[in-house]
């Protein structure tokens, strides 16, 4: 695929990126040299080959999913500046 200046003019707005009219004729050669390299990977046959999320194996370590309430009532009021018996004190947000 072969990109003109028309073409890089607008890909360039449409990346808000602002190009110099004497830079647009050699940012169109070096776009349209990566669009040739990407239709170029179109033409690799990738038939029976897995599509991949990491280059190593991984498994990723994953923690039962259980509702509680946390059970450390007393140990999260103790961080708080003013508790209220078992409730947190906050200034009044409403006049």
């Amino acid at each position: 695929m072969s990109l003109d200046r028309t073409d890089v003019r607008k890909i360039a707005f449409l990346a808000r990126v602002r190009v110099d009219d004497d830079q647009l004729d050699g940012l169109a050669g070096e776009l349209s040299n990566i669009l040739g390299w990407v239709e170029q990977l179109g033409e690799v046959n990738t038939d029976g080959v897995a599509p991949m999320t990491s280059v190593g194996e991984m498994v990723l370590l994953r923690r039962t999913d259980e509702v509680n309430d946390g059970g450390d009532a007393d140990g999260l009021l103790a961080n708080a500046p003013e508790p209220e018996g078992a409730y947190f004190a906050v200034p009044k947000v409403v006049e």
